[in-house]
């Protein structure tokens, strides 16, 4: 477990990861593309769910400022194609389940939930810039209202 989330400016930790229904995904590739990473505990939770489906709607904004937005938690990609397809998700979602991607981005570690002490994924989003440097990152998400947060400063990033 890592405790380092990286900050603003630092490079984005690069990884290949699979994605549901297409080919992996390499961070690195999408350049100069700016990307949204939101990391999330689990597909089908109420929580997750309204992040996945916010996410969704505002996606054809974020394809308008040539920005990509992919989610990752360690659920297999059976678990998100099901999960995209019972909440008729357009957001593409990326499986980490060796949690490598989530550890080198700080997200996965010690979570207590009812007196229970458990390894898990902490939300996070991370904005990454044209030049591959993390431009904004949100820790300890609040999932209302964040999507349309994170779109305001994606499209502050590109106007720039």
């Amino acid at each position: 477990m890592t405790d380092h989330m990286p900050a603003t400016g630092d490079i984005a930790p690069d990884f290949t990861l699979p994605q549901d229904g297409g080919d992996p995904i390499t961070l690195s590739t999408l350049a100069p593309a700016p990307v949204v990473l939101y990391f999330y505990p689990k597909d089908s939770t109420p929580g997750c769910t309204t992040e996945a489906i916010d996410f969704s709607t505002l996606l054809p904004e974020f394809h308008a400022l040539g920005a990509q937005v992919f989610g990752i938690s360690k659920d297999s990609l059976k678990r998100h194609e099901n999960f995209r397809a019972k909440q008729d998700l357009s957001v593409p979602l990326l499986s980490d389940d060796g949690t490598d991607v989530c550890e080198r981005y700080g997200t996965w570690g010690e979570k207590k939930n009812y007196g229970r002490t458990y390894m898990g994924i902490t939300r996070a989003t991370f904005l990454i810039g044209p030049d591959g440097k993390i431009a904004q990152v949100w820790s300890k998400v609040k999932v209302k209202g964040h999507a349309e947060e994170v779109l305001a400063a994606t499209r502050a990033l590109v106007s720039a």
